[in-house]
This record gives structure tokens, sequence and C-alpha cells, in this order.
């Protein structure tokens, strides 16, 4: 079978899972983020099926290493998976989520693979990665969390904000400084688990659409000496190599989400009548038709060269900068002009459409937003330092 032939079988089985099991849900989701709202976004009969179904359906550990149990999909194949799952807004992840996978088979030893990634890989633990600082956000070498060797154990000070999944996760990636080098200079990841002393989830932050981040504190966090994942001081490429895997896939969720947008205006353009004439009709609603429509043909070409380049095993930094800014400006566009077409309706909480203009507009700050992408980006044009 030829990758092209997989893909597209992947992502019909994907895209049957989104429009079987996902879409149908989305009703009582969207009943979930209503102001006062008791009910939950997903029963634990609900989160059970669908992770039982999509488990059933071979889809865990798409792009895991086969010799610990996944399929080894290349990244082109994996566009499609999140361009099918960006179409709804029902947030569900097939395990494991592939940034974090990523760095931990990269540098992760032996032992912390068998203890961490085996059973991430099968859906038996989660994870987080706590970079962000209340002084450091888009400028993550700017942190100023550090780690102390102190006998057979490291000591982490610090404080980390915008952390997705923190209370849930069963063990933390942990970006921190060691030493007195500067920037990107000392900076060294850490496997932290949940339950260890010093480790404090100091607040819950609510975000736009309904989600959450955390703020935590490490106060003498002591955590063993092999802890550190990969070497120490040489953390920042392999946290790029993550942030650079979810930015690729930003991109196709983006192209997902535009999708979903430019399928229900053209629907209701094609059945709403005003003085007498079908929206369909109407040049504007032509033009944002066909601007959106070009735009997400670029952007699922831009994300397939990028998939393709990293397969290959090349460095992607620039393109995945390029991805990320097109591709949630494309979302959000997409999202807004279709609620406009939509009218009043449109601009409802019962449609999916403010859940993904929502998530469409958090794109636009987290992993980098379009402002500090933009400036790398024409940096490494001009051949400046730090591009």
């Amino acid at each position: 079978m030829s990758d092209d032939e997989q893909t597209a079988m992947i992502r019909e089985t994907v895209a049957r899972f989104v429009d079987r099991e996902l879409i149908p849900l989305e009703p009582q989701y969207l009943k979930s983020k209503l102001p006062g709202s008791d009910h939950p976004e997903l029963t634990p009969e609900q989160r059970k099926r669908l992770r039982d179904v999509s488990k059933e359906l071979g889809l865990w550990g798409l792009d895991a290493p086969e010799d610990l149990g996944g399929h080894d999909l290349p990244t082109r194949t994996m566009a499609a998976v999140h361009e099918e799952l960006g179409r709804s807004c029902v947030p569900f992840v097939l395990p494991p989520d592939s940034p974090n996978l990523r760095m931990l088979q990269a540098v992760g030893t032996d032992a912390q693979k068998k203890k961490y990634l085996q059973p991430y890989i099968e859906g038996r633990m989660t994870s987080a990665i706590a970079i962000s600082e209340p002084g450091a956000g888009g400028d993550p070498a700017g942190m100023k969390t550090r780690a102390v060797l102190e006998g057979e154990e490291w000591v982490l000070n610090g404080r980390k904000i915008w952390i997705s999944n923190a209370r849930a996760a069963d063990f933390i990636i942990v970006m921190a400084r060691v030493g007195n080098d500067q920037r990107q200079g000392g900076i060294t990841s850490f496997i932290v688990e949940k339950g260890t002393a010093g480790f404090i989830i100091e607040r819950e932050i609510p975000m736009v659409g309904g989600g959450s981040t955390y703020e935590i504190v490490f106060e003498d966090c002591r955590i063993p000496k092999d802890s550190v994942l990969g070497e120490v001081g040489k953390g920042y490429a392999p946290m790029q190599l993550r942030l650079r895997t979810r930015r690729l896939e930003m991109g196709s969720t983006c192209v997902g989400i535009t999708k979903r947008a430019l399928d229900m205006m053209c629907e209701h353009a094609k059945q709403r009548e005003t003085f007498g004439v079908k929206l369909a009709e109407r040049q504007a609603i032509q033009w944002w038709i066909a601007d959106i429509s070009t735009r997400m043909h670029a952007c699922r070409l831009m994300v397939r060269e990028a998939a393709d380049k990293t397969d290959r095993g090349e460095d992607i930094r620039h393109e995945a900068s390029m991805i990320k800014v097109f591709a949630t400006e494309m979302a959000y566009d997409a999202c807004d002009h279709a609620m406009q077409t939509l009218g009043a309706l449109g601009v409802t909480l019962e449609l999916p459409l403010n859940a993904l203009w929502q998530k469409a507009r958090l794109m636009r700050v987290y992993e980098g937003p379009s402002e500090v992408h933009r400036q790398a980006i024409a940096r490494r044009v001009l051949g400046l330092r730090g591009g």
C-alpha cells in the first residue's frame, strides 16, 4: 500500500469516527458551556465509549513507534488525521498526544521510555508540559525557573503558567535553567511526577472557550537525578521539536475548522433568501467563500510540504512559523465570515461555530503568538540573528 493510499484509508476512518461519534455529541458539549450550566462536557460513559471505539478502529498510537505498540505513521498521514478531528468542536485527542510523544521519543532514555512513554502510548498515562512563565511566554528562552543538583536530587524552584492538563497529568515535562548561561543556554527538561512534594498547582485559570489552564509553582521540589529528559543544558532543541510538532498539528486542525465553517456557510447561503435573492447569489458572500476556499487549499499544501520535509528529517522551523500564522488567522476569519453569513443564528451558542471560532482565537496566541512568529520569519528571511 502506498503512502497516499494509506493516508486516504486512515482519513476515511477518522472522518467516519468524527461524523458518527463526535459531531452527535456537540449539542451536549455546547450546552455544558452555557452560563450557569451544570451539564458535563461529556459523561464518563461517553468518554469511555470514545476511547473504546477509537481503539477498536485502530486509531491509538498512530504515530508512535512500532516497537512500543504504535503504527509509526508518517507525518503526512497524521496531518490528515488532525484535519478530520478539527471539524468537530468536541475536544477529544487520540492517545497519545503527539508533541510530548515526539519529545520523549527523541531524547528519553530506555528506562524513561519504559516507565513513561510505553504507558503514555497505551493510554494509561497522561502528560503535560510546563514552558511558559509569567515573564516568559512568547519568549521561552527568557525563562527563570531554575534547577540545582544537590547530591542525587535536582531541586526545582520557579513558577510556570498557562499549563494545559496540569491537574490531570500523571507526569509533567518541566523546562528549567541549569547554571548561569543565558537565553537558550542551560535550558534543561525534567520529568516531574504527579504528587511530588513541592509541586504545587496554585490556581486554575478559565480560558476563552470554556477550557482551563493552570499556574503551577515549584518550591524546593526534589526529583531524582535521572529525571533529566535528554542532556543537561541541551533542552532547548528538543523543546523546539515538540513546539514544531504542535504547530504543524495546529495547521491541520485549522484546515478542519475552516472546512466545517465553510460547509455551514455554503449550506446556509444556498437556502437563505434576503429581499428575494439567495445569499449564495450575493457577491460579498461569494467572495468570502472564494477567499476562504483558496486559503484553505493553500494551507493544506503548506502543511503537506512541511509534513513531507519532517518525514525526510529536514528542519521545518521556518515553515512551522508560517503555518502557525497563516492557519490560525485563516480559521479565525473563516469562522467569523460564516457567523456573519448566518446572521443572528451564527452568533448563538447553539451552533458549533462559536466554539470553533473561540478555539481558533486561542490558537492565535498559544504555541507562540502571531506577532512573535512574524518577527522570527522576517529575521530568518533577512538573515538577522535570532531568526
